[in-house]
């Protein structure tokens, strides 16, 4: 449960969406959704304040997302919070199903907060959540499916002996919250991990259990940081050491910290609001987690130094195990950063980024991440990069033929010479927030910045800039993502950082480097070095009230940079949660205005 105070909004949508339950290749394009922020591919309630993913999870050749929601406004309110819960046939296009837990009993009677869903051996999918009980403790409650043949599970049951897991009495009852999915050890017995402060020190806890209902504590903590008093939202999953096939966290537990598999503890930070992980190994004797002793030292206990999922404005992530496609896909809230007067103005507040495949990069060290496949299924128009695919010193591109305000775009850029990268004092690879703020897409330097104008009104006024640069080290070179979005909107009251961070690639050697954008009116995710630095951002810029969005390829380097490739596409509106009124095709789509 994201406990941090975040703004975000509702506005009354009098629109046409499409409601769709199939996974048809060729999703249908309804009228545009009203509100200019409001996205058409990411996933988002029809209205109202939502934020962390719960318990994402594939189900019966079903994919669920549950999340936080509050169903009676566009502001997060501790009383209020319930779990949403939505249905999909292709992660794209979803349907709205009524909420699968609302605050009714004692033990969640101030919100059923964040958890996960966990598929018993029967086959029966199980729900552990905190509740924020009556007393406002949090405690850790159950509930089952009233009908599990049920195909798209849309009532949920909470038994009279929650809570199976009161607040223990060395821990917080203010920070004891967001269990994750269970896995099965090799002794058989279920175990589960959970953000806590014990005894003063902020720790990820194990619980095990042989029946899901009667549950001891792990003498030692999975994780513990004493330098970072509070985690939340932990996430334990498992990759594989080579390949980009997901693994199921039951199948990898029973062989233990096995060759071929290793590790990902994942926690988020709500005094940094970030989220960070690190590769190790997991072991199911003894429930800990231990770090390569190399890494221990380069980055420490200390869950701040750790890796970031992504480097720019995102949240709470989650992942589950895509039997059907064999891979692990992550979920992550995505906040606006406009005020709460807009969101409550708007009538929504929250967005979940596209889900995205996550893997171990040959390296063995960081995560790959990449948007899932069938967002090609929204591919329409193909965009082309005007002037030849040289771009010179001080130049500016535009991508024509598609609208710059809903696309895919992927650019790959080649480097003749490094001789002329900027060098960089080694303190500076501390903050890279800082480095990009003070070297933005305007200020021109030796190889960069180049990239992306994205967002762009057509006098430049307002404009997003994604963009590389290459910096000269003492022994070797760097390569630098950056988002700047000081001049994305002349809106006031609008939060415009700059986000930075470094891509782990060998530039020296490969003298090429990729960015793939993907932009949804109010959302812009990047993806630099195939995936291996990730960048999400909100944008607001006013132009688009009364005039189109413009794409741009743009070089400040001292030197040209050609662009060796370029797949450019036009992405039609997805069907999302066309309205809150449970109702679901299953003959394919049909626009909520049909459905009387």
């Amino acid at each position: 449960m994201a406990l941090a105070g975040l703004p975000l909004s509702v506005f009354a949508i009098a629109v046409h969406f499409c409601l769709v339950f199939s996974s048809s290749s060729s999703p249908p394009v309804c009228a545009a959704n009203g509100h200019r922020d409001r996205t058409a591919y990411h996933f988002q309630p029809a209205k109202n304040w939502q934020n962390d993913p719960n318990g994402p999870v594939y189900y019966n050749g079903m994919y669920h997302l549950f999340y936080q929601y509050n169903p009676h406004g566009a502001l997060w309110d501790v009383g209020n919070l319930s779990w949403g819960h939505s249905v999909s046939g292709d992660l794209v296009n979803w349907a709205a199903l009524d909420n699968a837990l609302n605050p009714t009993a004692p033990f969640d009677a101030n919100g059923c907060a964040s958890g996960s869903v966990t598929i018993l051996p029967d086959g029966v999918p199980v729900i552990m959540y905190s509740g924020i009980d009556a007393r406002r403790r949090q405690v850790q409650n159950v509930a089952f499916p009233k009908n599990p043949r049920d195909p798209v599970l849309r009532e949920w049951t909470k038994p009279g002996y929650n809570p199976v897991i009161p607040v223990p009495a060395d821990v917080s009852p203010d920070n004891f919250r967001d269990p994750t999915t269970a896995w099965l050890g090799r002794d058989g017995l279920w175990r589960f991990a959970i953000s806590a402060v014990a005894d003063g020190v902020g720790a990820t806890l194990v619980y095990r259990s042989a029946d899901f209902l009667r549950w001891e504590r792990n003498a030692a903590p999975l994780h513990a940081s004493r330098d970072a008093v509070m985690a939340e939202c932990p996430d334990l999953f498992p990759v594989a050491e080579h390949g980009e096939d997901g693994l199921d966290l039951d199948a990898s537990a029973s062989g233990g910290a096995g060759a071929g598999v290793r590790h990902v503890l994942k926690v988020s930070m709500p005094d940094t609001l970030e989220d960070y992980y690190m590769v190790g190994r997991y072991d199911d004797a003894d429930d800990t987690f231990t770090v390569p002793p190399e890494d221990l030292e380069a980055h420490g206990d200390d869950y701040r130094r750790w890796r970031r999922i992504d480097h720019g404005h995102l949240y709470a992530s989650k992942t589950f195990y895509d039997a059907g496609k064999k891979r692990r896909v992550l979920w992550a809230w995505v906040n606006e950063s406009d005020s709460e007067a807009d969101d409550v103005a708007k009538g929504w507040s929250g967005l979940q980024s596209f889900p995205r495949a996550v893997w171990l990069d040959e390296g063995g060290r960081q995560l790959v991440q990449w948007p899932v496949e069938e967002i090609e299924t929204l591919r329409r128009k193909r965009g082309v990069l005007l002037g030849g695919n040289e771009v010179e010193a001080g130049g500016l591109r535009e991508i024509g033929g598609i609208a710059g305000s809903q696309a895919d775009v992927e650019v790959a850029f080649e480097i003749a010479s490094l001789a002329g990268a900027d060098r960089l004092d080694p303190d500076h690879l501390r903050d890279p927030d800082a480095l990009c703020g003070e070297n933005g897409a305007a200020v021109h330097g030796g190889i960069g910045p180049f990239g992306l104008l994205v967002m762009a009104s057509g006098d430049l006024r307002e404009r997003t800039a994604v963009f590389f640069r290459v910096f000269r080290l003492s022994h070797g070179y760097t390569v630098l993502l950056c988002t700047d979005l000081t001049r994305s909107t002349s809106r006031a009251g609008v939060y415009k950082p700059s986000h930075g961070g470094f891509v782990d690639i060998d530039i020296e050697k490969d003298r090429a480097i990729s960015l793939r954008t993907l932009i949804d009116h109010s959302i812009v995710e990047s993806f630099g070095g195939g995936g291996r630095t990730c960048m999400t951002a909100r944008v607001y810029p006013e132009h688009v009230a009364t005039g189109s969005s413009h794409l741009y390829v743009f070089n400040n380097a001292s030197d040209a940079v050609k662009v060796s490739k370029l797949e450019a596409w036009e992405l039609a509106t997805a069907s999302v949660n066309a309205g809150d009124d449970g109702l679901i095709s299953y003959g394919g789509p049909v626009c909520a205005a049909q459905v009387q």
